[in-house]
């Protein structure tokens, strides 16, 4: 994913855009897709992502979103559904071994549920961009975070 002002000012609008969606459709999930999502065409190019677009034929846009998450944000896994007042609110984490009031979640809110995990999904992945994480290493993510420093001296 690129870091240039016109990435940003698109991947805003398409949060907008989620926002005030009525209904989640496959040009929407494709547009999301091609914006944000950085292993998926790679994927698509080598015949893997396959279950995707049947998930999108099929309408299955729960499915779909969550499928995004765990290809897209492998570190990040879903941490609370709730639905109050007709609306949904979706929380994604990296750290699920954390009391909710220290976690540093991604959170989104819409009246339709694939719609918030989506908006949910997009905010964990600006998250994840602007603290500096790499996707290519989840497993690091939850134990070194930039700024950290390891001693590799040999005291023996």
């Amino acid at each position: 994913m690129s870091f240039d002002r016109n990435h940003d000012e698109r991947v805003d609008r398409l949060q907008q855009q989620l926002r005030l969606a009525p209904a989640l459709t496959p040009d929407l999930v494709r547009e999301m897709a091609a914006e944000v999502c950085t292993r998926l065409p790679t994927l698509a190019k080598a015949g893997k992502a396959g279950h995707i677009d049947r998930l999108i034929t099929a309408g299955a846009w729960s499915d779909v979103a969550l499928a995004l998450i765990e290809i897209e944000l492998p570190a990040w896994k879903l941490r609370r559904l709730v639905h109050e007042d007709d609306e949904w609110f979706c929380s994604l984490s990296r750290t699920l071994n954390l009391p909710l009031a220290i976690d540093d979640t991604a959170d989104a809110r819409h009246e339709i549920l694939p719609l918030a995990i989506l908006c949910a999904f997009i905010e964990a992945r600006l998250k994840s961009r602007a603290a500096g994480y790499s996707q290519s290493t989840p497993a690091l993510q939850n134990w070194f975070t930039p700024g950290d420093s390891v001693c590799c001296d040999n005291f023996a």
